[in-house]
């Protein structure tokens, strides 16, 4: 979600107070939500969510049961996913989402959604977070290009594919439910499975 190694220049710490506005960020409609639930993992699970920008995602998870490690760049969204999660199962930490900051500590899933695209070098990156999945584990990228914004799905999937795991790319466009309006740019998440 943020990331300041690229992002447009957006200033994310400025942005923190109204991000949540977005239908797809604040997760606040009920169908919006449903629809982001119903892609978490089923079983309890180690989540780390990078670029996890004021939490709504981690905050999904871990009413879901799922232990959950979030990472941004921007201390004031850090400090908003901190307030929103209060009492959960959830650390957040101030970092850079390219070079996490949770040392050799491994999950189940790590869960990125509109970072990538923002960061420098993707395929050194990707790398890195594969590295932080466990065995049987998975990495979720989810992403998309708007206008000049963006990062295509031919694009993540050539460069998920030298990985060595299972890569599936899933349309994500047409589903509105999770956009919270009708979307007629494209978006779409990869997933890296290591069984």
């Amino acid at each position: 979600m943020t990331e300041n190694s690229g992002g447009g220049g957006v200033d994310w710490d400025a942005e923190a107070a109204s991000f949540d506005e977005e239908p797809d960020h604040g997760l606040r409609d009920p169908e919006v939500r449903r629809a982001w639930a119903g892609r978490l993992p089923e079983r309890a699970s180690d989540v780390l969510d990078l670029g996890c920008g004021t939490g709504s995602l981690s905050l999904l998870a871990a009413e879901q049961g799922h232990h959950v490690t979030g990472v941004d760049l921007s201390p004031a969204m850090v400090e908003r996913a901190r307030a929103k999660l209060a009492g959960r199962d959830a650390v957040f930490l101030v970092g850079d989402a390219a070079q996490p900051p949770v040392g050799e500590q491994r999950f189940d899933v790590v869960l990125v959604r509109h970072v990538l695209w923002a960061l420098p070098d993707p395929g050194r990156v990707l790398r890195r977070w594969w590295g932080l999945v466990r065995p049987g584990g998975r990495l979720v990228l989810v992403e998309g290009v708007w206008g000049a914004f963006g990062i295509s799905a031919e694009v993540v999937r050539g460069l998920a594919e030298t990985l060595g795991g299972r890569v599936l790319v899933e349309r994500l466009s047409g589903d509105s439910a999770l956009w919270g309006k009708d979307v007629d740019d494209e978006r779409y998440a990869v997933v890296v499975r290591g069984d």
